[in-house]
């Protein structure tokens, strides 16, 4: 199609974009939802937290193009605050993640304890501390779908170049050009990234992950971004908005090492190591254990 649509229900146009979105929401939850009955979270525990996901994936969504028309207004007041679309991951992260925590803690410290409602009440046997040491592999595989969606749509590419790697698309940069393919070599990083953390935390029980995807992360996206060519707006000076929140993610992926350490351990109820969650006819899931795991 003309519009670069892969086809149109009605006046409705399906985007690659939108599909390698929608297929990262769907791989993120899928893994989420995976790893919670693998590891004992019962039913409530299990619900709740993909439930606070989901509205924490929807305001991610919204804040990532609140962060994009902010960067557009310092770069140019003059054309107004507009939401038109575009959007930014890290804005989108630090969204995804304050609106989740908010809730969260709302719902455990404030409402549950002070709540007759059942429905409200926390009868989880898993805390947040449980679940997020796999939560950062489930960031990373959603955001390398979102990167291959860039890869179609045009946008986050690098400079122009004439090397053997290069690839051509159209940008609103260059046209049609031959460019620095810097969304498919993030996409590879990530799918790497999604590999190490899955090993880390299965394998080795790491507790950890959200110190080694920050720091990861931040580093590889403070140097991607010299090979950058689209425009993204402006935020401090010397350094892209990208680079200027990578930073931020170093230092709090090292203070996360400590707050882990010190405080959020103490808070893990360890559901791998209670009595199998049964379903309705008594049954424990397949392939689980009627006697708690060592410690």
């Amino acid at each position: 199609m003309i519009d670069g649509a892969l086809f149109h229900i009605g006046s409705l146009g399906v985007y690659p974009y939108g599909i390698c979105l929608a297929l990262g929401i769907i791989a993120c939850f899928s893994f989420l939802l995976f790893t919670m009955t693998k590891r004992n979270f019962n039913e409530e525990a299990t619900e709740k937290m993909l439930f606070l996901g989901i509205f924490a994936t929807g305001f991610g969504i919204f804040m990532a193009m609140v962060f994009q028309a902010l960067y557009d207004y310092i770069a140019n007041p003059s054309a107004g605050f507009n939401l038109g679309g575009a959007m930014t991951f890290q804005g989108g992260l630090i969204g995804g993640v304050v609106g989740f925590l908010a809730i969260w803690n709302l719902y455990v410290f404030v409402i549950a304890p002070r709540t007759k409602i059942k429905l409200l009440q926390n009868n989880m046997n898993a805390s947040l501390s449980d679940a997020l040491p796999f939560v950062p592999p489930s960031i990373t595989i959603a955001h390398a779908f979102g990167r291959l969606g860039c890869t179609f749509a045009g946008c986050c590419h690098g400079a122009e170049t004439d090397a053997w790697y290069g690839i051509w698309m159209y940008t609103n940069e260059f046209g049609h050009a031959k460019v620095v393919p810097t969304q498919l070599f993030e996409c590879i990083f990530l799918l790497l990234l999604t590999v190490v953390l899955v090993l880390l935390y299965f394998k080795f029980d790491f507790k950890y992950n959200f110190t080694v995807y920050a720091i990861a992360y931040g580093a590889w996206r403070c140097i991607i971004e010299m090979f950058r060519a689209d425009y993204r707006g402006n935020f401090v000076a010397g350094l892209s908005p990208s680079q200027f929140w990578s930073i931020i993610m170093i230092i709090l992926g090292v203070g996360y090492f400590f707050l882990q350490y010190f405080v959020l351990s103490k808070f893990m109820k360890h559901p791998e190591l209670q009595p199998p969650v049964r379903n309705e006819k008594g049954d424990a899931p397949a392939g689980s254990s009627d006697t708690p795991a060592a410690q």
